[in-house]
């Protein structure tokens, strides 16, 4: 199967064509997406771990595999500490350690700085340590791959839900449709970022909690979207004429209503994953995020906010979610401008 923009049918050719006529979110889309493939590989560009190490002859990857401090001629049988500068010194003098660009993990100590921490920016430290001595560069890309896979995730399984809520609503109107949105509005009518609060003090909070508690009450997002697309296709002659045929209630929702009904809910998808980032970087603010030593840009900020003394660890953690943010909102302004039925018959 080829993805090239010539095989596709004219309406996508045009939907493209729109897209890119977008500078800034077409732009936007590949600096965030160039951004976000090098941190999913951060053990390969942040870590206390190195990369290759040849010794005695022989190749090791540490990253891959623990190697005990006497496979490199030390006295311990515990896994070596390759920044310690004894190990270093033992595998130098039989070989060579390659390094990743940066020589720190988000969790990674410098007992070497010359600085009470947090220490300025350095050549050792590019962007300085935070207030317990970490690298924040290191500690900003672990956290931006972070925001971006719990957005993600997050975005993804509210859009099931809403998207599935929102189908029954509209196709099937009547008491269920007055039931579920009764129920919607009492639902979202609720404090959620208090009630996220509280949940998250009663629970020790990790990845899978508080992903679980914010979808609680994010599918809400695009429920309305689809209802009301639903609500207007379900009288359409081609539904009717699926009626006609005998079509389950399923076939139809799902296979003719559905994708007419994605179009308007696409144009949502990267402000939900905006609106996502930002609720988790609230929490970590707050403290009712990740666990503690987490790469969090929210902590970072907290960080910023309680070491005025230190303006690098607020300044690079706000510059680096400014632009985050700001370049989803350019995609998702690209993303509408794609699917504005009022530039559909704008010639490629």
């Amino acid at each position: 199967m080829s993805f090239s923009p010539q095989t596709w049918t004219p309406l996508n050719r045009r939907r493209w064509a729109n897209f890119k006529a977008n500078k800034r979110g077409f732009w936007s889309l590949w600096i965030f997406l160039g951004v976000f493939v090098v941190t999913l590989g951060a053990e390969f560009v942040a870590n206390d771990n190195p990369l290759l190490i040849k010794f005695d002859g022989h190749y090791y990857v540490p990253e891959f595999v623990s190697y005990p401090e006497t496979r490199f001629g030390g006295a311990f049988e515990t896994e070596a500490r390759y920044r310690d500068p004894y190990v270093t010194k033992l595998i130098n003098a039989k070989g060579w350690i390659v390094w990743p660009l940066i020589p720190y993990s988000y969790n990674t100590i410098n007992y070497d700085l010359t600085q009470p921490a947090p220490s300025p920016p350095s050549g050792d430290n590019w962007l300085g340590t935070d207030d317990q001595g970490r690298d924040v560069l290191a500690r900003i890309i672990y956290g931006f791959r972070i925001s971006v896979l719990f957005g993600l995730s997050l975005t993804i399984l509210s859009s099931v839900i809403g998207i599935t809520a929102g189908a029954v609503q509209g196709y099937f109107g009547g008491m269920t449709d007055l039931v579920m949105q009764r129920f919607i509005e009492i639902w979202g009518g609720m404090p959620v970022l208090y009630l996220l609060i509280i949940m998250a003090s009663l629970v020790q909070p990790n990845f899978g909690w508080l992903l679980l508690l914010m979808l609680l009450f994010s599918w809400m997002s695009l429920v309305h979207v689809v209802r009301a697309e639903f609500l207007r296709a379900r009288n359409l002659d081609y539904v009717r004429a699926a009626r006609a045929l005998g079509a389950s209630n399923r076939v139809i929702m799902f296979k003719h209503m559905l994708p007419n009904a994605m179009v308007a809910t696409l144009t949502f998808l990267p402000f939900v994953l905006n609106h996502s980032i930002t609720t988790l970087t609230a929490l970590d603010f707050l403290g009712f995020g990740l666990p503690p030593g987490s790469p969090s840009l929210g902590e970072l900020l907290n960080q910023g906010k309680n070491n005025l003394q230190a303006p690098w660890l607020g300044i690079s953690s706000f510059l680096v979610l400014g632009a985050m943010l700001t370049m989803l909102i350019f995609i998702g302004e690209a993303v509408r401008d794609a699917f504005d039925p009022r530039k559909m018959g704008d010639k490629i």
